[in-house]
């Protein structure tokens, strides 16, 4: 018996014509704009970041609005607008002793500590403004810095680096930095030694006193010829001191656009002793060039003690407990050394750009 193909029951069946595809391609391209929408709508819930759930915002609003004990009075001093708007829950007493609560975001209704000291708040609002213009992406640390400035930890007098004025959480440190932390500007400055130290020379040789552009700091001839003083370049000074000017400007981490950044000659007579003191924060490292670096002149930080040389660089963190001494004899002359304020290796991009904002240098 012959079969043929013709004989069998096929369906019925519809050609797929151009505009048929395209009408199914539109469709697949609309599907794929709402899925994005809903997964960028997505808010994440309070105390679980990081895991986000599908939900409308009216949804998080009577989230938001269920509230226990002081957290509930807290929140009700807030606008209405500020109530609406979704909220991210600040880092609990538990994440902070995991050393976790800097990674929570920042963008939180939770009030700055009442207790804070009145530069601590005004740092804060700088932070927010910069966040405002900016953005608040790398942000952490600086926040949980300033959230911290009331910590009793940081007043507690045993503490061996305390900075007075701001500390960044969680940045690795020692009293001593290796040249590598700054190879290239270490390698500058000494390169320059011998025109630094003519310029020094020149300047010290028309005297010490104010009208020379000195700042006296005290007895025993401690004195400073400051080229820049809190980010700003002291032009006069400078004028004085060009080849210094111009190696200044080549650093690649030279502080001159805040008010934590110094630079200049510091000069120490015999016999001087600076007592225990902490620098104003652990952003910065302080350079120190020796010019002239007469015997028995000491450098002791953190309980580690160093001594200068002539055209080589000390590298050291400030904020660490730190005293100067220099016990030779009156013919032995002063000690003098170029000391440069440069950025702290582990202190990022973001972070240095917000920390130029929030200390910006009064003109």
């Amino acid at each position: 018996m012959d079969w043929s193909i013709n004989t069998l029951p096929l369906p019925e069946y519809v050609e797929l014509g151009v505009h048929s595809l395209s009408g199914l391609l539109w469709t697949l391209l609309f599907l794929f704009l709402w899925h994005c929408y809903r997964i960028g709508s997505d808010l994440p819930i309070p105390g679980h970041a990081g895991k986000l759930k599908s939900s409308s915002r009216r949804s998080m609003i009577s989230r938001s609005g269920v509230c226990m004990g002081t957290k509930c009075s807290a929140r009700s001093k807030l606008s209405r607008s500020d109530q609406i708007a979704p909220f991210i829950s600040m880092e609990t007493a538990k994440d902070e002793e995991q050393g976790q609560g800097y990674l929570t975001p920042v963008l939180s209704h939770a009030l700055f500590p009442a207790q804070a000291s009145a530069e601590a708040k005004k740092l804060y609002a700088a932070l927010q403004e910069y966040a405002k213009r900016y953005s608040w992406v790398g942000m952490g640390r600086i926040h949980k810095g300033l959230r911290e400035q009331t910590q009793v930890r940081l007043n507690d007098l045993s503490t061996i680096q305390k900075p007075h004025l701001f500390f960044l959480p969680d940045v690795p440190s020692v009293p001593f930095f290796p040249r590598d932390a700054h190879r290239h500007d270490i390698e500058v400055l000494e390169a320059n030694y011998p025109a630094i130290l003519a310029e020094f020379q020149a300047v010290y040789q028309r005297g010490t006193d104010s009208k020379s552009g000195w700042t006296c700091l005290g007895p025993k001839s401690q004195a400073v010829f400051p080229l820049y003083s809190a980010g700003v370049c002291v032009a006069g000074n400078c004028r004085s001191c060009p080849s210094t000017y111009r190696t200044l400007l080549s650093l690649r981490t030279f502080i001159n656009s805040n008010s934590l950044g110094s630079a200049g000659f510091w000069l120490l007579g015999p016999g001087a002793i600076l007592g225990s003191s902490y620098g104003p924060t652990n952003t910065r490292l302080r350079c120190h060039l020796g010019l002239q670096t007469p015997p028995s002149c000491e450098l002791v930080v953190g309980g580690e003690p160093q001594c200068w040389s002539e055209g080589h660089c000390l590298l050291l963190d400030d904020s660490f407990l730190h005293t100067i001494s220099h016990k030779g004899p009156p013919e032995s002359g002063p000690r003098v050394i170029l000391s440069v304020d440069l950025w702290h290796p582990n202190v990022a991009a973001a972070e240095r750009q917000a920390l130029d904002y929030m200390f910006t240098p009064d003109l």
